[in-house]
């Protein structure tokens, strides 16, 4: 019996019965589940063809002082390694800035509004920048311009149906100017 691979059975009742308590463990050890996992993987791997040659009267602690041996092996890894995976150098972290990509675009986006904005009639352009760029209630651009609140509600969504068909669909994801002019709506 000291040639022969171990029965699938026997190894499978062990894995079974010990994968989930070899990763709490390993956890609680290394402080990482993925490095747990990895090194519970490894652990199995070296213990399943040395199973069948020497039969362990406690093939669970054979088990896990290899895992145990592993994980100590990382420690040593992880305390010589520079920097860790967990915690990158803040010269090689990522930036909370937008890429130039994103920029460039987000200047193409305000042109454009900013191109539409000012080809919305003068009653409509008035109560749309009162209302987003002032932050005033209907109530209060109605008072300010002397006017129903009414018809400051049915400005305010004018200019609004009109900027969303004079910009672009971002469906594909570039911008460029819409190859229909927006209905062109004047008065008040």
């Amino acid at each position: 019996m000291a040639d022969h691979e171990p029965e699938p059975s026997d190894f499978a009742r062990l894995y079974r019965a010990t994968l989930a308590p070899l990763r709490r463990y390993l956890t609680r050890f290394l402080g990482d589940a993925n490095e747990a996992q990895d090194i519970a993987h490894d652990a199995y791997v070296r213990v399943y063809p040395t199973a069948g040659k020497t039969p362990a009267e406690n093939p669970q602690a054979v088990l896990y002082t290899t895992a145990r041996n592993l994980a100590i092996n990382r420690l040593r890894r992880r305390q010589a390694a520079p920097f860790s995976r967990e915690t990158p150098a803040p010269d090689l972290a990522p930036s909370g800035e937008p890429g130039v990509v994103q920029q460039v675009m987000a200047r193409q986006e305000f042109g454009l509004l900013s191109d539409a904005i000012a080809q919305l009639p003068t009653g409509c352009r008035t109560v749309l920048l009162l209302r987003k760029v002032e932050l005033l209630s209907h109530q209060e651009i109605a008072d300010r311009l002397g006017i129903a609140v009414s018809t400051v509600e049915k400005q305010h969504a004018r200019a609004l149906r009109l900027l969303r068909a004079a910009m672009p669909s971002r469906t594909d994801g570039t911008i460029s100017r819409p190859s229909a002019q927006p209905e062109k709506e004047f008065g008040s």
